[in-house]
């Protein structure tokens, strides 16, 4: 097969590859930001910048365009099929389900995480255990996708109704009178419960955040405001609300584009098995597993344009941002 030879590359070389690739995003970054005035200036950071960029084009720009090239071809990568593939996405009712679960995915999880942690910002703000509380609620931003995977398996685990339980959720339904369930195996609702893994882990985030930008507030308008006698809810929709609100819309498209490419709960937790499988998993799954380069390669590219936009909309921010300062 064409450009075989790629896929017998070491472990250890995609890995230099991947680390030259981002510094060489990093160093772009740097030239963006600080711009040299001079050509002489301009010249000498090309050629510093030179290694890392070819380093970027084959380590991050071939693989899109060979990405979106397979996307095009069959399974074997040789036959070009044209859009029979982005058309196999809408028309398989498994895919169907795979985009129905990543549309609920990217609904509730930013919203509910982002929603939570601006709740609890504003509700520690400058209390006693401020510090406590919110290292409590930022606790789970230290753990892995993977490692608070593994802590909510336990917690949804499942044993027979004769056998001691030791998964949280079913004790607490046997303490109440009920059955155990096997949670991840029933559908919806399985689909929801790894969505609350992304919530438990991302809220915290949002709430750090958010509550930086509640402190940035002047006291002088808080105080202000209530002289002429807002109480607690006028102060949140009138003086905090709309403050916060670039903060706010920044986190969510944060937690939106990580959403859109979750990964590790799904495969962690249940595999993508039982109707729980999103974009990212079934791109793994059809292109290592079932040796669909050509269905996983449009999955993949389907991905990338849900991302994109997003990315640009924070772009456009962070500039209309800067020319503000």
């Amino acid at each position: 097969m064409e450009y075989s030879f790629l896929y017998e590359l070491p472990k250890i070389v995609w890995m230099l590859i991947g680390i030259a690739a981002f510094l060489g995003v990093i160093g772009l970054m740097l030239v963006l930001v600080d711009v040299p005035r001079t050509r002489r200036d301009r010249w000498q950071a090309f050629l510093f910048l030179a290694p890392a960029l070819l380093l970027l084009l084959g380590g991050l720009v071939y693989p899109v365009l060979r990405t979106t090239m397979l996307s095009f071809h069959d399974r074997s990568g040789e036959e070009f099929v044209g859009l029979a593939n982005y058309l196999w996405m809408f028309q398989r009712p498994e895919i169907l389900l795979v985009l129905r679960n990543t549309l609920l995915w990217v609904v509730f999880a930013p919203t509910l995480a982002t929603a939570i942690g601006l709740l609890y910002a504003v509700l520690i703000d400058r209390s006693r255990f401020e510090s406590v509380a919110k290292s409590l609620v930022f606790m789970p931003m230290a753990i892995s996708f993977v490692g608070a995977s593994i802590i909510w398996r336990f917690v949804f685990a499942y044993r027979p109704a004769e056998q001691e339980q030791y998964g949280l959720f079913n004790q607490i339904v046997v303490w109440l009178g009920g059955e155990p369930r096997l949670w991840l195996l029933e559908q919806p609702l399985n689909s929801f419960l790894l969505i609350l893994v992304l919530i438990w882990v991302q809220a915290g985030f949002a709430m750090v955040v958010l509550s930086a930008s509640i402190k940035a507030i002047p006291a002088e308008i808080i105080e202000a405001a209530r002289i002429d006698g807002a109480g607690p809810w006028q102060l949140f929709t009138r003086i905090t609300l709309p403050s916060v609100w670039p903060t706010l819309l920044v986190v969510l498209i944060t937690i939106t584009v990580q959403t859109l490419k979750v990964f590790d709960i799904v495969r962690t937790m249940t595999g993508g098995n039982y109707g729980t499988s999103v974009i990212a998993n079934e791109m793994y799954s059809q292109a290592f597993q079932q040796g669909q380069l050509g269905q996983g390669s449009a999955l993949a590219v389907f991905l990338f344009v849900l991302v994109v936009p997003l990315v640009i909309v924070q772009i456009r921010r962070n500039r209309k941002a800067r020319e503000l300062v």
